[in-house]
């Protein structure tokens, strides 16, 4: 069986993935390893044979896959925190890495460990793949070739006993401080003014108050604040849609679309509850749910698209994922986003045929566009940053990529070039990018993994990792909670950003019960993989 693999080694790749995927969905303690038990089944997989390992081209594509879409899905995120307290944010945990990063390079001048070993702790005590990915690639490029495969095995091999406990440990870190702070996520939430966008109510309003008849829905939606759709505005027995320009009177029935919470603001500024609802009736107005697969829509704001212009429409939900959202002027529609359009009957197919609603398109790619974002990222990831002292380092394969995507991401269009793709297959992508990457470096470790948690240092790697994770988990949560009064349910997710862990971010989900982890999540992950890829390098050319 050992020779068949050795001789195939596409079978090889895909026989790893189908032990490890589900490996990861098994709890332990409430706490699954997820995609990143494949690393650890093509280690015991590459253990059998120093011959069992795939080829380095396979781990290079599954790398330049996985950053290039985790960069394009988090472009718009990441730009927007900058504008509120994402530059406080972002120094918080660049400065965070950087310290643990020192502790790397004292516990190698210490306890001997070697340079490549430091770096692979590093990455793996915090759970990033794109840095030891940086590791890789700089020990690659600089090391005499006859020593390149002995020395890419020692960060893999560090990498591999660090991080079980780089995603333990900060999940215990989270729920030892939430018992020892007594933390409630709800108040701390309300405080923290967050609405949630997760769930999205309609409601039927009769207009009672004179002051809201002085201005029309846009200026009193932006003088308020207003996170609502208006959809259906019934004046005596006449039913229209309520567009921006629309200006209410006494005795108005308007429908409304938005959180509970803020529906509860809309109506006690507009007048009151009516038991008339009037989105039940569909004889003259009626909506559809559409897929957005017309590449030509992509990319646009709903004001640009002038839907009520053209077809007498409004938008008044946008499912993205598993995310709901509040549509506004400013929203920018995506390939694969489902939408509920609100228009006269006789028009729904125009509207459709505008959005495109075709399930087919929005599962391709636009290969053109996919190529040539991943070539630029690519690109830059081969051009030297000169550091002190005559030395240099690249982005490589990992930052090159994710710098690229996460401005393309943020751009979404130049000109007839699309740089967004579906979420949906973003994520499969992203999915089958890191199987690849993952059972690559682990099949191309595994022998060594073995020798040297049985002869070599593996016991002290391993507390190593453990003071490193926790180091960076507890500081940043009481820096972020006790100085810079960030409530915990956005610092939890930051931290799970640091970390670039899933496995943390789900818990904090479930600990605070709102999406403040997801955003803390999405607003520091891009500084925090482009940090420790440059770190993991840093580490390298200080020890070496």
């Amino acid at each position: 069986m050992i020779a068949i693999l050795q001789d195939n080694p596409l079978l090889l790749l895909f026989v790893i993935a189908a032990i490890g995927w589900p490996l990861g969905r098994v709890e332990i303690g409430g706490v699954r390893l997820g995609v990143a038990a494949v690393l650890f089944t093509g280690l015991a997989v590459g253990a059998l044979s120093p011959d069992l390992r795939l080829p380095e081209i396979v781990y290079l594509i599954g790398l330049v896959i996985f950053v290039y879409t985790v960069g394009l899905n988090s472009g718009s995120i990441f730009f927007a925190s900058l504008r509120r307290k994402g530059l406080r944010d972002n120094l918080l945990v660049a400065g965070i890495l950087a310290s643990a990063a020192g502790l790397a390079i004292a516990a190698s001048k210490l306890f001997g460990i070697h340079a490549a070993e430091a770096a692979g702790l590093f990455a793996g005590s915090l759970t990033n793949t794109p840095a030891l990915a940086g590791a890789l690639e700089f020990l690659s490029a600089s090391a005499p070739p006859n020593l390149v495969d002995s020395l890419l095995a020692e960060p893999v091999v560090a990498y591999s006993i660090s991080y079980p406990m780089g995603v333990l440990g900060m999940i215990l870190a989270v729920y030892l401080i939430q018992r020892l702070w007594r933390i409630d996520y709800s108040k701390e939430a309300q405080r923290a003014d967050f609405r949630r966008t997760t769930q999205l109510d309609n409601r039927t309003i009769r207009i009672t108050r004179t002051a809201a008849t002085n201005l029309t829905i846009a200026e009193l939606s932006k003088k308020e604040g207003w996170n609502v759709v208006f959809g259906r505005i019934k004046r005596g027995d006449e039913l229209e849609l309520a567009t921006t320009f629309v200006q209410f009177q006494q005795g108005d029935l308007v429908t409304v679309v938005g959180p509970p919470e803020e529906l509860e603001r809309v109506t006690n500024r507009l007048g009151e509850v009516s038991r008339e609802q009037l989105d039940l009736d569909r004889s003259e107005l009626d909506y559809q749910r559409v897929f957005v697969s017309n590449p030509q829509v992509a990319g646009h704001t709903l004001r640009s698209l002038n839907l009520p212009q053209q077809f007498g429409a409004v938008i008044t939900r946008v499912r993205r994922g598993d995310i709901l959202l509040v549509p506004n002027g400013d929203t920018v529609l995506e390939l694969g986003d489902r939408v509920r359009v609100l228009t006269k009957r006789d028009h729904l197919k125009a509207v459709t045929s505008f959005l495109g609603d075709s399930y087919r398109a929005v599962s391709e790619i636009d290969v053109l566009t996919l190529s040539l974002g991943i070539a630029l990222g690519v690109l830059l990831g081969l051009i030297p940053i000169p550091l002190p002292g005559g030395l240099s380092l690249k982005l490589g394969m990992a930052g090159g990529p994710l710098i690229v995507a996460l401005v393309l991401g943020a751009i979404g269009r130049t000109g007839p070039f699309l740089w967004n793709i579906p979420y949906s297959t973003n994520l499969t992508l992203r999915q089958f990018g890191l199987v690849l990457f993952l059972a690559g470096i682990g099949s191309r470790a595994g022998y060594t993994f073995v020798s040297t948690v049985t002869q070599g240092n593996g016991l002290l790697l391993f507390a190593a990792g453990v003071f490193i994770t926790f180091f960076a988990a507890l500081s940043m949560l009481w820096a972020g909670y006790r100085l810079l009064k960030i409530p915990m349910g956005l610092l939890a997710g930051m931290l799970a950003g640091l970390g670039t862990q899933p496995a943390l971010l789900s818990f904090a989900s479930e600990q605070s019960g709102d999406e403040l982890p997801n955003l803390g999540y999405a607003s520091v992950y891009p500084i925090a993989t482009i940090a420790k890829i440059v770190l993991a390098q840093i580490i390298l050319v200080v020890l070496i």
